[in-house]
């Protein structure tokens, strides 16, 4: 039982059940007996028979109305005929039991036949045999069943034990379960998450964890957002110095000689690079602070893919490297913001035309997938380089996270264009991953919801978490 609620549930009402059990068995075990009828029944008898003899029917009458008023137990004389001599008339009961038959031919269960106690003696002439048959008052018995146990007791008592167990260990787990909840939101990145602690009246050890994961779920989005905020301010007061640095290296340019023209191309290609990252930061913080909507802009994802990929085969020349485009006929349609999904896409394109070797090509492949959500696109982007090893497949998507810094300091990456892919893709309800190709280079894959036709785009999508998706 892996459950909380089962266990506490079950264990509360096995306590109950068993202590209902031990209650019920110790009272009839020290309940009243009927032996103190059964050693009268012959006096009763007796005295019965007498008044019979003495009086007739009427002073037998008599004496058995009395005994039933005074004592409240039920008694009838019967001849050796089977004949009630009372006049009273005896139930059907009382005549199989003056007949030798079962005490308790069928017995009750919520009501059950009260205990029957049988005689017989003699008249006094000897002529005749009279039989006396006594039923004694049900008394407590009414919840006892066959043979005196207390079955419809214990049926009501594990029943009645059980509804109180069971609201019991639901009241207990219930914040577990809210619990839980929150912190699966806080996985998945919502940090507005709460688990929402009881009121200040409650102060056990399950309210006060609740209030501990609130208080730590609003540290960690306050630490979270300063960071972003952090991140985006930096990179916003880095534009103005750089801004001036591009001017002044457009003044030194005009003031400069032939012989300083190299070390201001340098000047220029790290300014144009620091540039480009303060761009990807901006970017990547924006993606990240949760506050984003996805646009409901529809984005013809086809027409996208095919202008990167002219882009891309005019930045392959260089290397002698070219890009083939396969895009199956279809409605590409997607909702979301063109530019960021063109941010996304190529940097995965451009990734691959630098790592595939020379003189080979990238591979661009769009297809359609039915899922059970809708129908997806599916953009898988190869190419023929080196690979990259099976435990470093996850962490390219990690922010500034590179593979080798010579091959980074090499190709002017930062290790932030996958970073920004992963989320910009993930932004719009989709997904990426990366996988070795068996016959050598890297694969990327990522996923869209497709908009059909005539549909509407879908309302703003939950911003993305920060964190990577399993």
């Amino acid at each position: 039982m892996k459950s909380l609620f089962v266990r506490i549930f079950l264990s509360f009402w096995l306590a109950q059940a068993l202590f209902v059990v031990l209650a019920i068995v110790v009272t009839l075990f020290f309940r009243p007996r009927s032996s103190s009828w059964e050693a009268l029944r012959t006096t009763v008898l007796n005295e019965a028979v007498s008044a019979y003899e003495e009086g007739s029917e009427a002073q037998l009458r008599q004496y058995l109305d009395n005994l039933d008023k005074t004592q409240h137990v039920r008694a009838y004389l019967f001849n050796e005929r089977g004949e009630e001599v009372s006049g009273r008339g005896a139930p059907d009961w009382a005549a199989r039991v003056a007949a030798g038959g079962p005490r308790m031919p069928h017995e009750g269960f919520v009501f059950p036949v009260p205990q029957v106690l049988r005689d017989s003696r003699a008249s006094s002439d000897g002529l005749h045999r009279y039989t006396l048959v006594i039923g004694l008052p049900p008394g407590p018995r009414v919840f006892f069943g066959p043979r005196g146990m207390p079955v419809p007791g214990l049926i009501i008592a594990i029943i009645s034990s059980g509804l109180v167990c069971y609201v019991l260990s639901w009241l207990m787990t219930k914040p577990i379960v809210r619990l839980r909840a929150a912190t699966q939101q806080l996985a998945a990145g919502d940090l507005t998450a709460r688990a929402g602690a009881p009121s200040g009246s409650r102060r056990d050890e399950i309210a006060g964890l609740m209030r501990d994961f609130d208080a730590m779920a609003e540290r960690l989005e306050s630490l979270v957002q300063a960071q972003s905020r952090l991140l985006n301010d930096i990179s916003h007061e880095l534009r103005s110095p750089l801004a001036r640095l591009n001017v002044a290296l457009g003044l030194a340019r005009q003031r400069s000689n032939p012989e300083s023209a190299d070390m201001l191309d340098r000047i220029e290609l790290e300014a144009s690079r620091l540039n480009e990252l303060i761009g990807r930061i901006l970017t990547l913080a924006r993606l990240e602070d949760g506050e984003q909507r996805v646009p409901c802009t529809p984005v013809p994802l086809n027409e996208l893919v095919v202008n990167i990929a002219e882009d891309a085969e005019f930045e392959a020349q260089a290397r002698h490297c070219h890009v083939h485009c396969v895009i199956h006929e279809g409605d590409w349609g997607v909702s979301g913001d063109a530019s960021l999904l063109h941010s996304a896409i190529e940097n995965v394109v451009r990734n691959a035309i630098r790592y595939t070797r020379e003189g080979t090509s990238a591979e661009i492949q769009l297809d359609r997938a039915e899922q059970s959500q809708g129908a997806e696109a599916v953009l898988r982007v190869s190419d023929s380089g080196p690979g990259v090893p099976e435990d470093a497949l996850d962490k390219m998507f990690e922010p500034f996270y590179r593979l080798d810094d010579a091959r980074g300091r090499l190709t002017g990456g930062v290790g932030l264009g996958l970073a920004i892919t992963d989320r910009a893709v993930r932004f719009h309800g989709g997904r990426v991953r990366a996988f070795n190709r068996r016959e050598g280079g890297l694969t990327v894959e990522i996923r869209l919801p497709l908009v059909a036709a005539g549909q509407a785009a879908p309302a703003a999508v939950e911003p993305v978490p920060a964190g990577r998706e399993a």
